[in-house]
């Protein structure tokens, strides 16, 4: 689960990170509102999207010069233009695609004199199981560009769990941002303050960027992306409630609602797959095959009617869909009841595309023979190179 910016920079100054005065706004009023409670004579107005690069973002309503989603202003005037021109309309960043995001929050900020710009991330390093600082001196908007082309001035490092962070910790990030002597402890500072976060949270990320040096030798959060383990929510009902649900894909959100995993995709394939590992595979083959899969869509292990007819749904509310493959290694839940579920969903959503399935497992055969008497047009599979392959066989048929 992510937040937005001002969200996550209210959170991260419970635990002590140092952050500009800012407010939330919804309408232009608001936005003035706000700027008036600021000492200025320098405020920021940032669009509120979950999504990096608002800065270089474009405004679809707006004609191609016009300036991105964080601006500038020095005036009431400014800020009421600004304000007027980001809310409501469409921000399209490189990390929004082409569709873009409408912008229905903003967050006004006092302006800062920025000496250096910084990065200063945490995350939960897969490979050692530990969470992890990500820190570069190279802040700022063009990051993704310092990884591809110098990756050597971006460090990384672990915290032992057994320790937790340590003020050697602290050192070490100080000394990776070139930073001594006072600023050096400021910055020791934030990474502490940030990593409490992280575990205090459950997060899954906290990147900063940029941590900025200011004129008068203090350091800043000037921007917070932070999200969280969704599994860990029920610990966090207060994290809970900042859920924008109105910057989520609506089938993801849709899928959530009944236990789901659903990630959308760009193919044309339909998948519904019982285990991550088992979809994965699922969705590699059908490449193999030579067409794309349209999503991916984990059922969990104790499937049922309900989830298979929501899945279904889901699934053939993607437009873009032409087919759809199910493949289900009955362990936990046995064949026949998954069998009985698909052809009551195929019947309730009137399914209209090819449909392939592959059953695996606990009461196998009964489960074929439930679905060859159906009376629907459902394709048997024996495993999954031979599921891929018709799928693909038949969505081309009825392309031709």
């Amino acid at each position: 689960m992510n937040i937005h910016e001002y969200q996550a920079k209210e959170l991260l100054a419970k635990f002590g990170a140092p952050i500009a005065a800012g407010y939330a706004a919804f309408t232009v009023e608001q936005a003035v509102e706000a700027m008036n409670k600021l000492p200025g004579p320098l405020y920021v107005v940032k669009a509120q999207i979950h999504a990096g690069g608002r800065g270089k973002g474009k405004f679809k309503e707006l004609p191609p010069e016009a300036k991105g989603g964080v601006r500038l202003a020095r005036s009431e005037a400014e800020v009421r233009e600004a304000a007027h021109e980001m809310l409501g309309n469409t921000l399209v960043t490189i990390q929004t695609g082409e569709h873009g995001k409408q912008v229905n929050r903003l967050y006004i900020t006092d302006g800062a004199d920025i000496a250096k710009e910084f990065y200063l991330a945490l995350l939960v390093d897969r490979v050692t199981g530990r969470i992890a600082f990500v820190v570069s001196t190279e802040g700022g908007m063009d990051i993704e560009e310092v990884a591809h082309s110098t990756p050597e001035k971006i460090h990384t490092f672990d915290v032992d769990p057994a320790t937790g962070f340590m003020p050697h910790h602290g050192r070490a990030v100080a000394a990776a941002l070139g930073l001594t002597g006072d600023q050096g402890k400021q910055a020791a500072k934030v990474a502490a303050s940030l990593f409490a976060a992280f575990q205090g949270t459950d997060a899954a990320q906290i990147e900063v960027n940029p941590l900025a040096l200011t004129e008068q030798g203090n350091l800043l959060v000037l921007d917070a992306k932070v999200g969280f383990d969704s599994n860990a929510m029920f610990r966090h009902k207060d994290l809970a409630e900042l859920r924008d649900e109105s910057e989520e894909d609506p089938m993801e959100l849709e899928a959530s609602k009944y236990d789901l995993a659903y990630i959308k995709l760009d193919g044309d394939i339909g998948c519904m797959v019982n285990g991550a590992g088992l979809a994965m595979a699922t969705m590699d083959i059908i490449k193999l095959n030579g067409m794309f899969p349209a999503n991916f869509l984990d059922v969990g292990g104790g499937a049922n009617k309900e989830k298979v007819t929501a899945a279904f749904k889901i699934i053939l509310s993607d437009p873009a869909v032409k087919g759809i493959l199910v493949n289900i290694f009955g362990g936990i839940m046995r064949c026949d009841i998954i069998a009985e579920g698909i052809v009551a969903a195929a019947k309730e959503v009137n399914l209209s595309v090819p449909l392939v399935v592959r059953l695996e497992g606990t009461n196998v055969q009964q489960g074929k023979d439930i679905l060859a008497n159906s009376g629907l047009a459902i394709v048997p599979a024996n495993d999954l190179g031979d599921a891929a392959k018709k799928i693909v066989a038949e969505v081309q048929k009825v392309a031709a």
